[in-house]
């Protein structure tokens, strides 16, 4: 079944009404990639910062779970193995994250953040909480809060057919220390 949708663009002439390739969904998730992407440069160069969407996703997840070793920290932000080894060498070599050798497997290391790592996510983060909430210009708050749980069920839903499945670790028990 083939769905047509028509969508016109204001201000493109003759070309207005387009169909086809512009409401396929991969299209447009793609379009919506280059957006974001793009905002996001635009704010970091605003700022003075040198750090890509990646980076600041690895800065972000280590804030949260210090001590996460490599293979971790890529299943919890949804990058494979060979792109989050870079993402970790270009923030080890601005001085941003550090690796540490695990005390509980001295073969094994863990990453955290630098003392300039922790200030510099605490001076970005408000500016990219602020792209997000630009992110999706032309939607109101409500269209706004659809889209996201639409493309969080979508996301959830194909998680396990990408080369880099989202994976959080297995949640540690509660310390069952103190009195009953």
């Amino acid at each position: 079944m083939t769905i047509c949708v028509l969508v016109t663009f204001p201000g493109l002439s003759d070309h207005g009404t387009m169909k086809a390739i512009y409401t396929m969904p991969g299209h447009l998730i793609r379009r919506l990639q280059q957006l974001s992407a793009s905002i996001f440069a635009e704010r970091m160069r605003e700022a003075g910062v040198d750090l890509t969407s990646p980076q600041f996703a690895a800065l972000a997840m280590l804030q949260e779970h210090p001590g996460i070793d490599q293979a971790t920290l890529a299943g919890m932000i949804a990058h494979d193995r060979a792109t989050i080894g870079g993402v970790i060498e270009r923030l080890c070599a601005k001085g941003l994250i550090e690796r540490r050798t695990n005390p509980k497997d001295r073969r094994a290391k863990v990453l955290a953040l630098t003392p300039e790592g922790a200030e510099r996510i605490a001076h970005i983060r408000p500016i990219v909480e602020e792209m997000q909430r630009n992110l999706l210009v032309g939607l109101d708050e409500e269209e706004k809060r659809e889209f996201i749980r639409l493309a969080t069920k979508v996301a959830v839903a194909g998680n396990d057919r990408t080369r880099a499945p989202l994976r959080m670790p297995p949640e540690k028990p509660a310390d069952k220390t103190g009195t009953d």
